[in-house]
């Protein structure tokens, strides 16, 4: 196995090039525990670890430009006001030591279904832009992810940053797992209101052969949302509505039996948490509707 260890974004991508099978490493949480166990035995490692270009973020007007190496804890730290969603699902990943290495662009690349940082991103609604010595493209979140760990990546490209859209509105995470840490999800849900556009995003973890947004499910409560006058009115959605959708999320998942979960459990425990990521987001946001009518 050799090691290339390229100085800069440009030699990175010339190294990506001349090897297009080499395999990227920076924060190496995925990638060292496949090579440890023998389940992966790449020509080459590509380090990106000297690159400073991809520890880096920029807050927009209206995107968070997150690079592809920015820890964990950053997210946690720095923009949790912007990403919430995000942040919350940066919290549960394995131990602050992995926190402090891994990122998001590990979990893109590697794209497994159980990858923590997914259905926060399908929910908030992301692009990724990747990078070859041919130039540079945006990927849509919705179209990334291509099979089970694969992605829609070509051979000579490399995961340059994220681009996410800021919050307008309340978002959620929540996940299912053996214990509290250093667990891989049985489940996962993301959930992200947008009040600007009067809709709702959906993402599902490891409950399927890749994450996946619940889209019947956010079709049917953005239609009852609107006819409700929910957005308008504030009143609580009605547990009808709440359990429609959350039959409707559980509807979306193709999951597997396997030793972390059984195939119905990984449904239930789906509509469980959107249901509850539900209430909790349209709490916060009648919360908010409250504060702003108070003030004014």
């Amino acid at each position: 196995m050799d090691f290339l260890r390229p100085a800069s974004w440009e030699e990175a991508l010339a190294a990506k090039a001349e090897h297009p099978t080499a395999v990227p490493i920076a924060g190496g949480t995925d990638v060292m525990v496949e090579i440890n166990f023998d389940h992966r035995r790449p020509e080459y490692l590509l380090d990106l670890n000297r690159i400073g270009d991809l520890y880096e973020w920029e807050v927009g007007q209206d995107t968070v430009r997150l690079g592809a190496s920015v820890p964990y804890s950053k997210i946690m730290e720095s923009l949790r006001a912007e990403l919430p969603g995000l942040a919350l699902a940066s919290h549960t990943v394995a131990s602050p030591q992995i926190r402090n290495r891994g990122g998001v662009g590990g979990n893109l690349g590697t794209a497994s279904p159980a990858g923590d940082a997914h259905p926060a991103l399908l929910a908030a609604g992301a692009e990724v832009e990747v990078e070859s010595v041919r130039g540079t493209r945006l990927i849509p979140i919705d179209e990334f992810y291509t099979g089970v760990k694969r992605n829609a990546l070509a051979a000579d490209e490399l995961i340059k940053s994220v681009h996410i859209k800021k919050a307008d509105g309340p978002q959620q995470y929540s996940k299912v797992g053996t214990r509290n840490a250093m667990v891989i999800a049985v489940c996962a849900f993301g959930l992200a209101l947008h009040p600007s556009s009067r809709t709702v995003r959906t993402g599902i973890g490891s409950a399927a052969p890749t994450p996946v947004r619940a889209k019947a499910a956010e079709e049917f409560l953005n239609a009852a949302l609107e006819e409700g006058g929910f957005w308008d009115n504030g009143k609580i959605i009605t547990p009808s509505v709440a359990k429609q959708f959350a039959e409707l999320c559980s509807g979306a998942c193709n999951p597997i039996d396997d030793v972390r979960g059984t195939a119905s459990y990984r449904r239930h425990a789906v509509g469980v948490m959107a249901r509850r990521t539900l209430t909790w987001t349209w709490e916060s946001y009648r919360g908010a509707r409250r504060t702003t009518e108070g003030a004014a």
